[in-house]
Formats: structure tokens, C-alpha cells, sequence
């Protein structure tokens, strides 16, 4: 029971803990971001552009975030700079796309820029192509 309540940890589990925040946050934005780049021709015309720059434009930069970003993120290779587009993308979501819509609605993106900032700050782990390439 005092072990339930233990506030020490060890690397070993901080290190899986990354692991484990990072496939699975990844995973999920790649399922976001897979039916955009496999429909990209159809929603080029008609996806939002909240700042101007062309509906095609803001798609490939959404994909490029969703996908490639995520696969990044992913594997841990160039994590915390492919989590820079994910926060990017995170907060055009919640704070412009979904900026006067209820709290529901925001979720989703409120918990994808919570782990790409945890991700950003703490970097990928010890379980990562980024620690094997440092070594």
C-alpha cells in the first residue's frame, strides 16, 4: 500500500511512460491526419484558411503536421522539432477553428496540445531513434 502512494519512480518508467505518451498520441493524430492526405484533392477546395494563405495551402500543412510530424513523433527522430507543428497545429484548432464553439468541441485538441507540449519539453526518451543517434 505505501508503494501506491510513492511519489519516487525510476528512469526505466519515465522512460517507457515517454514511449508510450508518444505512440499513442502520435497514433491517434495520424488517424486524423491519413484520411486528409488520402482525400487531399477533395478537401483542397473546401478546407478551412484562417489565415489567408489558400485552402490547399493550409491542407498540406495540416497533413504535413498530422501525418509526417506524427510518424516523427512516432519513432522519436527529430521529436521535440516535429512536435513544433503539432502544437502549431493544435492551436490554430482550439484557438481559431473552434475558438467560440463549447468546450466539448475543444477537447480533443485541448489533450493533443497538452502531450505535444509534454513531448516538446521533455523530448522522446531513452526509447527513441533520437537517444540511439546522440549515443
Amino acid at each position: 500500500m505505501r508503494r501506491l502512494f510513492s511519489a519516487s519512480f525510476t528512469n526505466g518508467t519515465v522512460h517507457f511512460s515517454l514511449l508510450l505518451m508518444r505512440v499513442v498520441f502520435g497514433a491517434m493524430m495520424l488517424t486524423h491526419g491519413w484520411p486528409k492526405l488520402m482525400n487531399f484533392a477533395s478537401l483542397s477546395r473546401k478546407f478551412a484558411d484562417p489565415f489567408h494563405i489558400g485552402s490547399t495551402t493550409s491542407l498540406g500543412l495540416v497533413v504535413f503536421a498530422e501525418v509526417f510530424c506524427s510518424v516523427f513523433v512516432i519513432l522519436g527522430l527529430l521529436t521535440r522539432l516535429a512536435a513544433i507543428p503539432l502544437i502549431i497545429c493544435m492551436c490554430v484548432a482550439l484557438f481559431v477553428i473552434h475558438a467560440h464553439d463549447a468546450i466539448e468541441v475543444k477537447e480533443k485538441a485541448i489533450l493533443y496540445l497538452t502531450a505535444f507540449i509534454v513531448v516538446l519539453f521533455c523530448g522522446p526518451g531513452r526509447i527513441s531513434f533520437d537517444s540511439m543517434i546522440g549515443r
